[in-house]
C-alpha cells in the first residue's frame, strides 16, 4: 500500500479489461509499457492478432488505482480501445437452468455452484471473457458480445 497525497492509504487494485488494437499499434510494446512506465502488473488471459494485424487482448491489470487510470489513459492515447469485460460477456438469467456445466470450463472461477442453493453464481469481476462457458452451455444462457460497441 502507498500513501495518497492527503495521507490516505491507497489499496491495491485489480481489473480485467478487453483491449482492441488497430494494426499500427499491434506490433508496439504498449502493454509492456504498463509495467515499465506505470508500475502495473498484468496477466494476459487471451490474445489474438488477425491476418489484417488488428488485435484483441483480455488483460488482468493490477497495481494502485491511480496508476491503473494513468495506464488506461496511456493506452487510449495510443489508439487502444478499452472495454470492461462486463460489457463483453453476459448471462441470460431467465434462460440459465443452473446445470453447472459452465463451472467445469471456467478458468478464473467466475462461475461457481453455490453449495447451499445449488445455483450457479456468476462473478463478473473474475471473468476473463474467454468464452469457454458459451461453448458448453446447453441452453446458450452464456454469451460473448462480439459487437465492438458493447451491449445496449
Amino acid at each position: 500500500m502507498s500513501e495518497k497525497p492527503h495521507g490516505e492509504v491507497q489499496k491495491g487494485f485489480r481489473k480485467i479489461v478487453y483491449l482492441t488494437f488497430p494494426p499500427e499499434v499491434s506490433g508496439r510494446p504498449v502493454v509492456c509499457n504498463l509495467a515499465r512506465l506505470f508500475d502495473l502488473s498484468f496477466n494476459i488471459l487471451k490474445a489474438e492478432i488477425s491476418p489484417r494485424q488488428d488485435g484483441t487482448m483480455t488483460l488482468e491489470i493490477s497495481g494502485l488505482e491511480t496508476d491503473f487510470h494513468k495506464g488506461v489513459n496511456y493506452l487510449k492515447e495510443n489508439s487502444v480501445r478499452i472495454t470492461p469485460v462486463a460489457q463483453k460477456i453476459f448471462r441470460d438469467e431467465d434462460c440459465c437452468i443452473h446445470c453447472g456445466l459452465c463451472t467445469a470450463m471456467c478458468p478464473t472461477k467466475a462461475l461457481v455452484v453455490d453449495k447451499g442453493t445449488r445455483k450457479v453464481l456468476f462473478e463478473i469481476d473474475k471473468c476473463s471473457a474467454c468464452g469457454l462457458c458459451t461453448r458448453v452451455c446447453p441452453v446458450q444462457a452464456m454469451a460473448v458480445d462480439l459487437d465492438e460497441n458493447g451491449r445496449n
